[in-house]
Protein backbone atom coordinates (compact mmCIF):
# COMPACT_ATOMS: atom_id res chain seq x y z
CA UNK A 1 0.00 0.00 0.00
CA UNK A 2 2.85 2.33 0.84
CA UNK A 3 4.71 1.38 -2.32
CA UNK A 4 1.64 1.93 -4.45
CA UNK A 5 1.07 5.32 -2.89
CA UNK A 6 4.69 6.25 -3.46
CA UNK A 7 4.53 5.30 -7.10
CA UNK A 8 1.33 7.35 -7.52
CA UNK A 9 3.00 10.36 -5.98
CA UNK A 10 6.02 9.96 -8.23
CA UNK A 11 3.82 9.67 -11.36
CA UNK A 12 1.79 12.70 -10.35
CA UNK A 13 4.91 14.68 -9.70
CA UNK A 14 6.43 13.57 -12.98
CA UNK A 15 3.32 14.39 -14.98
CA UNK A 16 3.06 17.78 -13.35
CA UNK A 17 6.68 18.49 -14.03
CA UNK A 18 6.29 17.36 -17.66
CA UNK A 19 3.17 19.44 -18.05
CA UNK A 20 4.89 22.53 -16.67
CA UNK A 21 7.91 21.87 -18.85
CA UNK A 22 5.73 21.40 -21.94
CA UNK A 23 3.79 24.58 -21.20
CA UNK A 24 7.01 26.51 -20.73
CA UNK A 25 8.41 25.05 -23.93
CA UNK A 26 5.28 25.95 -25.86
CA UNK A 27 5.37 29.45 -24.42
CA UNK A 28 9.00 29.90 -25.47
CA UNK A 29 8.14 28.54 -28.91
CA UNK A 30 5.28 31.00 -29.33
CA UNK A 31 7.47 33.88 -28.20
CA UNK A 32 10.22 32.79 -30.55
CA UNK A 33 7.78 32.52 -33.46
CA UNK A 34 6.38 35.92 -32.60
CA UNK A 35 9.84 37.45 -32.52
CA UNK A 36 10.78 35.72 -35.76
CA UNK A 37 7.57 36.94 -37.37
CA UNK A 38 8.32 40.44 -36.23
CA UNK A 39 11.81 40.20 -37.68
CA UNK A 40 10.46 38.76 -40.96
CA UNK A 41 7.99 41.62 -41.38
CA UNK A 42 10.23 44.64 -41.77
CA UNK A 43 8.51 47.96 -41.86
CA UNK A 44 9.07 50.77 -44.31
CA UNK A 45 11.88 52.19 -42.19
CA UNK A 46 13.71 48.88 -42.11
CA UNK A 47 13.27 48.45 -45.89
CA UNK A 48 14.58 51.95 -46.52
CA UNK A 49 17.51 51.43 -44.19
CA UNK A 50 18.42 48.10 -45.76
CA UNK A 51 17.85 48.94 -49.43
CA UNK A 52 18.43 52.67 -49.43
CA UNK A 53 20.85 52.51 -52.36
CA UNK A 54 18.32 50.73 -54.59
CA UNK A 55 15.60 53.21 -53.63
CA UNK A 56 17.95 56.10 -54.36
CA UNK A 57 18.72 54.70 -57.81
CA UNK A 58 15.14 54.07 -58.91
CA UNK A 59 13.58 57.22 -57.43
CA UNK A 60 14.76 59.57 -60.24
CA UNK A 61 13.52 57.11 -62.86
CA UNK A 62 10.12 56.80 -61.19
CA UNK A 63 9.82 60.58 -60.93
CA UNK A 64 10.76 61.11 -64.58
CA UNK A 65 8.34 58.44 -65.76
CA UNK A 66 5.65 59.91 -63.55
CA UNK A 67 6.16 63.37 -65.04
CA UNK A 68 6.60 62.29 -68.66
CA UNK A 69 4.11 59.41 -68.82
CA UNK A 70 2.01 59.22 -65.68
CA UNK A 71 0.75 62.80 -65.50
CA UNK A 72 -0.06 63.16 -69.25
CA UNK A 73 -1.86 59.81 -69.12
CA UNK A 74 -3.99 60.82 -66.15
CA UNK A 75 -4.62 64.23 -67.68
CA UNK A 76 -5.60 62.66 -71.00
CA UNK A 77 -8.04 60.25 -69.38
CA UNK A 78 -9.61 63.15 -67.48
CA UNK A 79 -9.90 65.32 -70.61
CA UNK A 80 -11.59 62.46 -72.46
CA UNK A 81 -14.39 62.71 -69.89
CA UNK A 82 -14.95 66.42 -70.52
CA UNK A 83 -16.01 68.69 -73.39
CA UNK A 84 -12.68 70.55 -73.55
CA UNK A 85 -11.95 72.44 -76.77
CA UNK A 86 -9.74 75.38 -77.62
CA UNK A 87 -12.70 77.66 -76.93
CA UNK A 88 -13.30 76.67 -73.30
CA UNK A 89 -9.88 75.71 -71.93
CA UNK A 90 -7.95 78.05 -69.68
CA UNK A 91 -5.58 80.34 -71.57
CA UNK A 92 -3.65 83.55 -71.25
CA UNK A 93 -3.95 86.29 -73.87
CA UNK A 94 -1.52 89.09 -73.19
CA UNK A 95 -2.08 90.21 -69.61
CA UNK A 96 -5.51 88.63 -69.42
CA UNK A 97 -6.10 85.12 -68.15
CA UNK A 98 -9.29 83.33 -69.18
CA UNK A 99 -10.46 80.62 -66.83
CA UNK A 100 -11.42 77.18 -68.13
CA UNK A 101 -15.15 76.60 -68.57
CA UNK A 102 -15.26 73.02 -69.87
CA UNK A 103 -17.39 70.55 -67.94
CA UNK A 104 -17.34 66.90 -67.00
CA UNK A 105 -19.60 64.89 -69.35
CA UNK A 106 -18.69 61.30 -68.51
CA UNK A 107 -18.50 58.73 -71.31
CA UNK A 108 -20.30 60.81 -73.93
CA UNK A 109 -17.13 61.28 -75.98
CA UNK A 110 -16.51 57.54 -76.11
CA UNK A 111 -20.08 56.88 -77.23
CA UNK A 112 -19.75 59.55 -79.92
CA UNK A 113 -16.42 58.28 -81.25
CA UNK A 114 -17.43 54.61 -81.25
CA UNK A 115 -20.68 55.41 -83.04
CA UNK A 116 -18.88 57.45 -85.70
CA UNK A 117 -18.21 55.44 -88.93
CA UNK A 118 -14.83 57.18 -89.11
CA UNK A 119 -13.60 55.19 -86.13
CA UNK A 120 -14.32 51.86 -87.80
CA UNK A 121 -12.68 53.03 -91.04
CA UNK A 122 -9.54 54.13 -89.20
CA UNK A 123 -9.47 50.95 -87.15
CA UNK A 124 -9.77 48.66 -90.19
CA UNK A 125 -6.99 50.45 -92.06
CA UNK A 126 -4.79 50.62 -88.94
CA UNK A 127 -5.12 46.87 -88.39
CA UNK A 128 -4.51 46.18 -92.10
CA UNK A 129 -1.48 48.45 -92.13
CA UNK A 130 -0.09 46.87 -88.95
CA UNK A 131 -0.58 43.26 -90.06
CA UNK A 132 0.89 43.95 -93.52
CA UNK A 133 3.93 45.80 -92.17
CA UNK A 134 4.72 43.31 -89.40
CA UNK A 135 4.23 40.27 -91.66
CA UNK A 136 6.41 41.55 -94.49
CA UNK A 137 9.01 42.92 -92.09
CA UNK A 138 9.26 39.62 -90.23
CA UNK A 139 9.50 37.58 -93.46
CA UNK A 140 12.24 39.80 -94.92
CA UNK A 141 14.11 40.02 -91.61
CA UNK A 142 14.02 36.23 -91.23
CA UNK A 143 15.24 35.69 -94.78
CA UNK A 144 18.08 38.19 -94.46
CA UNK A 145 19.08 36.84 -91.04
CA UNK A 146 19.22 33.32 -92.48
CA UNK A 147 21.49 34.47 -95.30
CA UNK A 148 23.76 36.55 -93.05
CA UNK A 149 24.08 33.70 -90.55
CA UNK A 150 26.19 31.79 -93.07
CA UNK A 151 29.88 32.25 -93.76
CA UNK A 152 30.62 34.05 -97.03
CA UNK A 153 32.97 36.71 -98.28
CA UNK A 154 31.99 40.28 -97.43
CA UNK A 155 29.40 39.29 -94.84
CA UNK A 156 30.36 42.16 -92.50
CA UNK A 157 29.88 44.73 -95.28
CA UNK A 158 26.45 43.35 -96.12
CA UNK A 159 25.47 43.48 -92.47
CA UNK A 160 26.51 47.11 -92.19
CA UNK A 161 24.63 48.02 -95.39
CA UNK A 162 21.44 46.35 -94.20
CA UNK A 163 21.61 48.04 -90.80
CA UNK A 164 22.05 51.47 -92.41
CA UNK A 165 18.29 52.31 -92.59
CA UNK A 166 18.15 51.82 -88.82
CA UNK A 167 21.00 54.28 -88.27
CA UNK A 168 19.47 57.07 -90.34
CA UNK A 169 16.95 59.26 -88.45
CA UNK A 170 13.40 58.31 -89.33
CA UNK A 171 12.30 61.72 -90.61
CA UNK A 172 15.32 61.89 -92.92
CA UNK A 173 14.46 58.49 -94.38
CA UNK A 174 10.81 59.45 -94.89
CA UNK A 175 11.74 62.71 -96.66
CA UNK A 176 14.14 60.78 -98.91
CA UNK A 177 11.38 58.34 -99.83
CA UNK A 178 8.99 61.23 -100.43
CA UNK A 179 11.43 62.54 -103.01
CA UNK A 180 11.72 59.08 -104.59
CA UNK A 181 7.93 58.80 -104.82
CA UNK A 182 7.49 62.21 -106.44
CA UNK A 183 5.25 61.80 -109.47
CA UNK A 184 7.02 64.24 -111.79
CA UNK A 185 10.64 64.25 -110.67
CA UNK A 186 10.96 61.14 -108.53
CA UNK A 187 13.70 58.65 -109.32
CA UNK A 188 11.29 55.70 -109.30
CA UNK A 189 9.08 57.19 -112.00
CA UNK A 190 12.13 58.24 -114.04
CA UNK A 191 13.29 54.62 -114.03
CA UNK A 192 9.82 53.44 -115.04
CA UNK A 193 9.63 56.01 -117.84
CA UNK A 194 13.01 54.85 -119.08
CA UNK A 195 11.52 51.37 -119.41
CA UNK A 196 8.50 52.63 -121.31
CA UNK A 197 6.11 52.48 -118.30
CA UNK A 198 3.92 55.44 -117.48
CA UNK A 199 4.47 57.30 -114.22
CA UNK A 200 2.83 55.84 -111.13
CA UNK A 201 0.88 58.24 -108.86
CA UNK A 202 2.58 56.91 -105.73
CA UNK A 203 1.25 59.51 -103.31
CA UNK A 204 -1.73 60.78 -105.30
CA UNK A 205 -3.77 57.59 -105.56
CA UNK A 206 -5.27 56.03 -102.39
CA UNK A 207 -4.20 52.46 -103.27
CA UNK A 208 -0.68 53.39 -104.31
CA UNK A 209 -0.34 55.68 -101.28
CA UNK A 210 -1.16 52.76 -98.97
CA UNK A 211 1.41 50.59 -100.74
CA UNK A 212 3.95 53.40 -100.45
CA UNK A 213 3.56 53.90 -96.69
CA UNK A 214 3.73 50.15 -96.09
CA UNK A 215 6.91 49.92 -98.19
CA UNK A 216 8.60 52.76 -96.30
CA UNK A 217 7.68 51.37 -92.90
CA UNK A 218 8.95 47.92 -93.91
CA UNK A 219 12.20 49.48 -95.09
CA UNK A 220 12.60 51.16 -91.72
CA UNK A 221 11.68 48.07 -89.70
CA UNK A 222 13.65 45.33 -91.45
CA UNK A 223 17.04 46.15 -89.82
CA UNK A 224 15.69 45.75 -86.28
CA UNK A 225 13.93 42.51 -87.17
CA UNK A 226 17.01 41.16 -88.94
CA UNK A 227 19.41 41.97 -86.10
CA UNK A 228 17.10 40.47 -83.46
CA UNK A 229 16.52 37.26 -85.42
CA UNK A 230 20.19 36.99 -86.35
CA UNK A 231 21.12 37.17 -82.68
CA UNK A 232 18.57 34.45 -81.95
CA UNK A 233 20.02 32.22 -84.68
CA UNK A 234 23.53 32.60 -83.36
CA UNK A 235 22.37 31.43 -79.93
CA UNK A 236 21.17 28.09 -81.34
CA UNK A 237 23.83 25.39 -80.66
CA UNK A 238 25.64 24.35 -83.83
CA UNK A 239 25.71 20.73 -82.66
CA UNK A 240 22.01 20.48 -83.46
CA UNK A 241 22.62 21.31 -87.11
CA UNK A 242 25.58 18.93 -87.30
CA UNK A 243 23.56 16.07 -85.82
CA UNK A 244 20.63 16.77 -88.16
CA UNK A 245 22.94 16.91 -91.17
CA UNK A 246 24.51 13.58 -90.21
CA UNK A 247 21.02 12.10 -89.98
CA UNK A 248 20.35 13.20 -93.56
CA UNK A 249 18.10 16.19 -92.89
CA UNK A 250 17.73 18.60 -95.80
CA UNK A 251 18.38 22.37 -95.41
CA UNK A 252 14.60 23.01 -95.30
CA UNK A 253 14.12 20.33 -92.64
CA UNK A 254 16.94 21.83 -90.53
CA UNK A 255 15.39 25.27 -90.90
CA UNK A 256 11.90 24.02 -90.06
CA UNK A 257 12.73 21.74 -87.12
CA UNK A 258 15.74 23.54 -85.59
CA UNK A 259 15.87 27.20 -86.62
CA UNK A 260 12.20 28.11 -86.32
CA UNK A 261 11.68 26.42 -82.89
CA UNK A 262 14.92 27.97 -81.66
CA UNK A 263 13.70 31.42 -82.69
CA UNK A 264 10.27 31.11 -81.11
CA UNK A 265 11.01 33.19 -78.00
CA UNK A 266 12.81 35.92 -79.93
CA UNK A 267 10.16 35.93 -82.64
CA UNK A 268 7.30 36.37 -80.19
CA UNK A 269 9.05 39.32 -78.56
CA UNK A 270 9.96 41.17 -81.75
CA UNK A 271 6.51 40.60 -83.24
CA UNK A 272 4.91 42.13 -80.15
CA UNK A 273 7.23 45.16 -80.19
CA UNK A 274 6.87 45.63 -83.94
CA UNK A 275 3.09 45.47 -83.67
CA UNK A 276 2.97 48.15 -80.98
CA UNK A 277 5.40 50.40 -82.83
CA UNK A 278 3.61 50.03 -86.16
CA UNK A 279 0.18 50.58 -84.65
CA UNK A 280 1.43 53.94 -83.35
CA UNK A 281 3.72 54.79 -86.28
CA UNK A 282 2.85 58.47 -86.64
CA UNK A 283 5.97 59.82 -88.47
CA UNK A 284 5.74 57.64 -91.59
CA UNK A 285 2.07 58.43 -92.27
CA UNK A 286 2.24 62.09 -91.34
CA UNK A 287 5.50 62.99 -93.08
CA UNK A 288 4.92 60.92 -96.22
CA UNK A 289 1.24 61.46 -97.03
CA UNK A 290 -0.18 63.56 -94.16
CA UNK A 291 -3.01 61.05 -94.11
CA UNK A 292 -3.83 61.60 -97.77
CA UNK A 293 -4.79 61.60 -100.46
CA UNK A 294 -7.94 62.75 -98.77
CA UNK A 295 -7.95 60.70 -95.59
CA UNK A 296 -7.19 57.31 -97.18
CA UNK A 297 -4.02 56.63 -95.16
CA UNK A 298 -5.16 58.07 -91.83
CA UNK A 299 -4.59 55.68 -88.93
CA UNK A 300 -5.89 56.01 -85.38
CA UNK A 301 -2.95 57.97 -84.03
CA UNK A 302 -2.92 60.48 -86.92
CA UNK A 303 -6.67 60.96 -86.45
CA UNK A 304 -6.06 61.80 -82.80
CA UNK A 305 -3.43 64.33 -83.90
CA UNK A 306 -5.84 65.81 -86.44
CA UNK A 307 -8.54 66.32 -83.79
CA UNK A 308 -6.12 68.14 -81.47
CA UNK A 309 -4.09 70.26 -83.90
CA UNK A 310 -5.73 70.45 -87.34
CA UNK A 311 -9.51 70.68 -87.06
CA UNK A 312 -11.11 73.94 -86.00
CA UNK A 313 -11.99 74.36 -83.25
CA UNK A 314 -9.40 71.98 -81.90
CA UNK A 315 -11.18 69.32 -79.87
CA UNK A 316 -8.87 68.26 -77.06
CA UNK A 317 -11.46 66.03 -75.40
CA UNK A 318 -12.15 63.98 -78.54
CA UNK A 319 -8.44 63.75 -79.29
CA UNK A 320 -7.82 62.42 -75.79
CA UNK A 321 -10.66 59.95 -76.32
CA UNK A 322 -8.97 58.60 -79.44
CA UNK A 323 -5.73 58.31 -77.50
CA UNK A 324 -7.32 56.38 -74.64
CA UNK A 325 -9.04 54.04 -77.10
CA UNK A 326 -5.69 53.36 -78.79
CA UNK A 327 -4.16 52.54 -75.41
CA UNK A 328 -7.04 50.20 -74.56
CA UNK A 329 -6.77 48.40 -77.89
CA UNK A 330 -3.04 47.82 -77.42
CA UNK A 331 -3.55 46.62 -73.85
CA UNK A 332 -6.20 44.14 -74.98
CA UNK A 333 -3.90 42.91 -77.74
CA UNK A 334 -0.99 42.51 -75.30
CA UNK A 335 -3.14 40.55 -72.83
CA UNK A 336 -4.51 38.23 -75.54
CA UNK A 337 -1.02 37.80 -76.98
CA UNK A 338 0.42 36.97 -73.56
CA UNK A 339 -2.31 34.44 -72.87
CA UNK A 340 -1.72 32.73 -76.19
CA UNK A 341 2.00 32.50 -75.43
CA UNK A 342 1.32 30.96 -72.03
CA UNK A 343 -0.92 28.35 -73.66
CA UNK A 344 1.99 27.47 -75.93
CA UNK A 345 4.28 27.05 -72.95
CA UNK A 346 6.18 30.29 -73.45
CA UNK A 347 7.02 32.35 -70.35
CA UNK A 348 6.48 36.07 -70.84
Amino acid sequence: MAAHTSQSVVKAAGSGTGSDAGSAARGRSRRADGNAGGRNRPGLKRALATHWYAWAMITPVVLVLGVIIGWPLVRGVYLSLTDATERNVGRTIGANHIEATYQFIGLDNYAEVLADPVFLQRLVWTVTWTVACVSVTFALGLGLATVLNREFKGRAAYRMALILPWAVPGFVSVFAWRFLFNRDNGILNKILEGGGISAVPWLDDPTWAKIAVIAVNVWLGVPFMMVALLGGMQSIPGELYEAAEMDGASPWQRFRHITLPGLRTVSMTVILLSTIWTFNMFPVIFLLTRGGPGDSTEILVTQAFREAFVTSPRDFAVSATWGVLILLLLMIFALVYRRSLRKQGEVW
